[in-house]
């Protein structure tokens, strides 16, 4: 497999000018914030077009992220896009965010509903005078400032939504109100990818429509995830991590083999734009990035 995933890949990125994105959260302690300022030394020198920071409900990262954001502006030298969203907290009090966060340099938003304060399953109220919702917020980002915004898109659609139809339906009032790209939750199966886009196109939505890849860092953790927001696992996934529970380098090895190929067959299908969620670990995204052809900055600076 290794063999033909390097045949195929060899020299992708330069041919077809891929470009690359990564999500990172903010620390909760410590030995979290050490691990992500190994991820960011790595990662950075592939030159990503930016790197996201994702945000609490009701402002409750705000602090770690607003320093995340500035470890990544300070540190890595590329842009940093921050997550918004619109649960539990008034309009002002995320126009006050943004505001803070412009005052930083952040140009680039991913503006999402979020979910429930009291869990994912749970039935999304809006907050009483905030954002309606993620469209709603597009709006508000857009009238503020001509941000960078980033939107959810969901493959598999979302978990509330009663079916395709309303789920693109408020895709395209993201779109319309100025969201410049979607980025889709993750998932498995490009098959999927492809008659989503297709459908996103059919509706009159042009917006590039980025897939969203997890790298598998750890099969029982996503799979229990993916339940909860409704991505299909399929079996011969679950087939290909069977027995690796207590084998983590073989368990590495697979996860990477299988984002390549997955990454390498969306690159054959045409497609040019990546953004992979690293759950702040380096080694598997950096070797799916090498495999798939970014050379990225190879500046020594950065083995610092």
């Amino acid at each position: 497999m290794t063999g033909s995933i390097l045949s195929r890949t060899h020299g992708a990125a330069e041919e077809r000018n891929l470009r690359i994105s990564f999500e990172f959260f903010p620390p909760k302690n410590d030995a979290m914030e050490e691990t992500l300022a190994q991820t960011i030394t790595k990662l950075a020198p592939l030159s990503p077009d930016f790197i996201s920071v994702t945000y609490g409900a009701g402002g409750s990262t705000r602090d770690p992220s607003r320093r995340t954001l500035a470890k990544i502006l300070e540190q890595a030298g590329v842009p940093a896009a921050a997550h918004l969203t619109c649960v539990g907290s008034t309009k002002a009090e995320v126009d006050e965010v943004i505001r803070d966060f412009a005052s930083m340099g952040i140009s680039r938003f991913v503006a999402l509903r979020g979910d429930p304060e009291t869990g994912m399953g749970t039935q999304y109220v809006p907050t009483e005078g905030g954002y309606e919702n993620a469209a709603d917020l597009v709006l508000g980002l857009k009238a503020t400032s001509d941000f960078d915004v980033s939107v959810a898109a969901y493959p598999e659609k979302h978990p509330e939504s009663p079916d395709f139809d309303a789920d693109i339906e408020m895709l395209k009032r993201k779109v319309d109100n100025g969201a410049n790209r979607a980025i889709t939750q993750f998932f498995f199966e490009n098959d999927l990818y492809e008659r989503y886009v297709e459908r996103v196109r059919a509706a009159g939505i042009n917006v590039p429509i980025v897939p969203g890849i997890l790298p598998i860092h750890n099969f029982k953790a996503m799979s229990n995830f993916a339940q909860r927001c409704q991505t299909n696992v399929p079996a011969w996934l679950a087939d290909r991590f069977s027995g690796l529970e207590n084998d983590a380098q073989t368990h590495a090895m697979i996860a990477t083999a299988i984002a390549a190929d997955q990454v390498t067959d969306l690159v054959d299908r045409g497609v040019t734009d990546f953004h992979f969620y690293t759950m702040n670990r380096p080694d598997l995204v950096f070797a799916l990035c090498k495999l798939i052809g970014i050379k990225g900055n190879d500046n020594s600076a950065w083995a610092a």
